[in-house]
């Protein structure tokens, strides 16, 4: 198990204990969290002798309110700061442009990067450093995300969402008076991030049982310590105190520690993360501005937990293997839909990054056995789950989003995500067992049917 304290302001991660038999990295980053310490980002730097010579990353947004601040204290503190200001009239996206940016505003002398920003702006940062083989920090500006400790960074190229591998950030400091006057949307976006790890959680120990698929207890009380410190801080979240951003980011943190321990986003990312993924791409496509990613997630989040109850109701032991038969899907077909449901141009390139996701007629059959077999196991290890009723009560209560109308997303947009956001990643999820039970369709309309009523 990993053990987890504070030092003044620093969370210590040591001694990482796990015989699950997975490969693991200890976190080797220095994590700050605290109120007004913008002011010692050099000190916190020093500490780790990244250099002198540091490229600062941020955005026109964020320059005024951190970005500027930072920038002053480290030349204060003797550092030789290379700004790249990345200038936007509407959101930044991290795409192949910013990337540009980025790399051309990089010198000879550059040592190591800083990001001075949240979602975007640190997933640019780590994937150039990565590139370059350069250190990075980041100072962390909102709660909207669990991607500052990630060993992933999300990308848009030609409006296809890449999952590049990057490197993690050797420090990080959250100024907690600086996060607790963000956007409320950005927290809303937050949360509901953190609230995915249900799912994510879910349909790991769902992967687990059916495909023996490897799974980390030492992640799994990760994430479940992220999730349950956020439910603890509602109040103090919705009110934006200190106190209560504080739980949200260390939500945020501790799961994205997870994805740094085992190198993937198994942990934190399932079905709700896909949907997030699919609606956010056909939006670019069709010209449309897309929600946040963290508020489609919580979106995606309370449609699937209605998906996990209609599954739940079924008598697997009166499954029909002739119906999952007639449901089965040659290779062929498989791809000819994903093609048609995701774009030429996106649909190949999940073809060809998703090689080993078409199964045969066989291992359906071996896997719908597994289901029907392991039906009360199933129930039981997933026990955990709130019901969809209850997490719409706890977004009200915040005042978020929680049905796709209130992200501008159609009806014809929402069964889509639904039945095909599972070709997205070859990950295990609930909706693949669906479609293995030769029940996806029913349910995708049920799960439908039951918000047109609401």
């Amino acid at each position: 198990m990993l053990k987890i304290g504070y030092q003044e302001h620093q969370l210590v991660f040591s001694n990482l204990l796990c015989d699950c038999g997975m490969k693991h990295a200890e976190p080797d980053l220095d994590v700050y969290i605290g109120s007004g310490i913008i002011p010692r980002v050099a000190t916190y730097l020093g500490k780790r002798d990244l250099g002198k010579n540091v490229l600062l990353v941020t955005d026109n947004v964020v320059y005024p309110i951190a970005g500027k601040q930072v920038q002053q204290v480290l030349t204060d503190a003797g550092y030789q700061v290379e700004l790249c200001l990345l200038e936007r009239e509407g959101e930044l996206i991290p795409d192949e442009t910013a990337l540009g940016e980025i790399l051309l505003t990089m010198t000879n002398e550059t040592e190591f990067l800083l990001a001075v920003g949240s979602g975007s702006l640190t997933d640019l940062t780590r994937y150039v450093a990565h590139v370059a083989g350069k250190p990075f920090a980041v100072v962390g500006t909102a709660p909207s995300m669990d991607g500052y400790t990630s060993v992933v960074a999300p990308l848009t190229f030609g409006n296809l969402k890449l999952n590049k591998p990057a490197t993690y950030p050797k420090v990080l400091v959250c100024d907690l008076k600086i996060m607790a006057k963000a956007p409320y949307k950005m927290l809303l976006a937050g949360f509901g991030d953190v609230m995915g790890k249900y799912i994510a959680k879910a349909d790991w120990i769902l992967g687990s049982i059916v495909n023996q698929e490897p799974i980390c207890p030492t992640c799994i009380e990760l994430i479940t310590r992220a999730v349950d410190g956020c439910i603890r801080n509602i109040d103090g979240i919705k009110q934006q105190t200190v106190e209560g951003v504080k739980g949200l980011i260390e939500g945020l943190i501790l799961a994205g520690v997870t994805i740094l321990i085992i190198g993937n986003t198994r942990p934190v990312a399932s079905n709700e993360h896909g949907m997030a993924h699919y609606w956010e791409m056909m939006k670019l496509l069709a010209g449309e501005e897309p929600a946040s990613h963290g508020l489609a997630v919580g979106v995606g989040t309370i449609y699937a937990l209605k998906f996990y109850e209609f599954f739940f109701q079924q008598d697997f032991t009166k499954q029909s293997l002739d119906k999952a038969k007639a449901s089965s899907l040659s290779k062929e077909e498989r791809e000819a839909i994903i093609l048609e449901k995701y774009g030429a141009k996106i649909g190949r390139a999940i073809i060809k990054g998703n090689p080993d996701d078409f199964i045969s007629w066989e291992e359906q059959q071996r896997r719908f056995q597994a289901i029907v077999n392991n039906h009360e196991l199933i129930k039981e290890r997933l026990a955990f789950l709130p019901s969809a009723d209850q997490m719409i009560e706890i977004y009200q209560k915040f005042g978020a989003p929680w049905k796709v109308q209130d992200l501008d997303i159609s009806q014809e947009l929402l069964y889509d995500g639904l039945a095909y956001a599972k070709d997205y990643r070859s990950r295990y999820t609930v909706f693949k067992s669906a479609n293995e039970l030769g029940i996806l369709e029913e349910l995708v309309q049920q799960t439908m049917d039951f918000f047109k009523g609401i």
